[in-house]
C-alpha cells in the first residue's frame, strides 16, 4: 500500500529560544549539519524557505552496510514547505525517491516550536508515514535529529 496512515510523534526540550531553533532550521548550512541522523551525512541540491518552496536533501549512510532507499547507500528526500510559520511552525510535505512501493506516498511532517520554562519544546509530527519506514527506527532517527538540533543550538 503507497504511503501510510501512521502517525509518528518526538519531542524534546532544547535550551534555546525558538528564534535560535528556527535560524537553525531556516539556514541551509545549519541544517545539514543538524538534519541528519546519528550515522548520516546531507547535502542539499536546492533549498527555498517559504511556503511552496523546499529543498532536496541527499542522506548518505556512513555504514557502507547499510541499504539506502534511492541507491545502494543514499536516501534522496523531496520536500515541499506548505506552512511556514517563523519562529512557531514549519509544515512540509516530503516524498522518499525509491522503486519499492513501502516509501511510496507523501509524508507530512509538521515542527512546532513551543516556549516553555526551560527553553522551547520542539514537537515533530509525521503523518502518512510510509509503510516501509519501521516505526522504531523512524523514532530512533527521529530521537537523534533532535539531539543534533539540541547540540547544535545549545553550543
Amino acid at each position: 500500500m503507497p504511503g501510510g496512515t501512521r502517525t509518528d510523534l518526538a519531542s524534546r526540550v532544547i535550551r534555546a529560544t525558538r528564534q535560535a531553533i528556527y535560524r537553525a532550521f531556516a539556514d541551509p548550512a545549519a541544517l545539514i549539519v543538524w538534519m541528519p541522523p546519528k550515522g548520516m551525512r546531507a547535502r542539499l541540491e536546492h533549498f527555498d524557505l517559504r511556503a511552496g518552496g523546499g529543498y532536496r536533501m541527499i542522506l548518505t549512510y556512513e555504514d557502507p552496510a547499510a541499504q539506502g532507499k534511492a541507491t545502494a547507500d543514499s536516501d534522496i528526500v523531496e520536500v515541499r514547505f506548505t506552512e511556514i510559520r517563523p519562529n512557531e511552525r514549519i509544515v512540509q510535505q516530503v516524498e522518499f525517491e525509491s522503486d519499492d512501493p513501502a516509501f511510496a506516498g507523501v509524508m507530512t511532517m509538521t515542527w512546532q516550536l513551543v516556549t516553555v520554562s526551560e527553553g522551547t519544546e520542539v514537537i515533530i509530527r509525521c503523518d502518512n508515514v510510509p509503510s516501509g519506514i519501521g516505526k522504531d527506527d523512524h523514532a530512533a532517527g527521529l530521537r537523534s535529529t533532535l539531539t543534533n538540533l539540541a547540540v547544535f543550538t545549545e553550543g
